[in-house]
């Protein structure tokens, strides 16, 4: 399928914020342009255009925690795949190329994701890259699950 992430440049920018989620999905993520211009801001945040084919089909943005004597921490805290795009694995194979970003930066602590409790098409699809929930977020209120280094 030939996916693949790439930075946020002045050639996808355009194509990232025009991709659109599902009517449904809409209060699950952050719009894509709100986390571009979030992400100029935090320089620990790294967005990621999701590409198929050559095209920009979704996009993506995890952060790094290094911590005085521990190794790296990540959180992966934003992911769309374009409503035209979904159910052909696309979510998926950006998780795997993400993941495999991360290990390639070296030994890490964990790798935390979070989703709403009630959104079980998320549970299923973190808990089948292998992430274990270990509790809920005292301040939003969601599922917390990593994958341990």
């Amino acid at each position: 399928m030939g996916i693949t992430l790439k930075s946020i440049t002045r050639q996808n920018f355009e194509a990232v914020i025009a991709l659109e989620l599902a009517t449904s999905q809409r209060d699950y993520v952050a719009s894509n342009l709100y986390s571009i211009a979030e992400s100029s801001v935090h320089p620990t945040y790294q967005p990621r255009a999701i590409h198929c084919g050559g095209e920009a089909v979704g996009f993506l943005m995890y952060e790094s925690f290094h911590h005085d004597g521990h190794l790296p921490a990540y959180n992966i805290f934003r992911l769309m795949v374009d409503r035209r795009h979904q159910g052909r694995g696309i979510g998926h194979g950006a998780m795997q190329c993400v993941l495999d970003e991360i290990r390639a930066n070296g030994p890490f602590e964990r790798i935390l994701i979070c989703y709403v409790p009630t959104n079980q098409v998320a549970r299923d699809f973190y808990s089948s890259l292998g992430f274990l929930e270990t509790g809920q977020s005292e301040v939003t209120g969601e599922t917390i699950a990593e994958i341990r280094g």
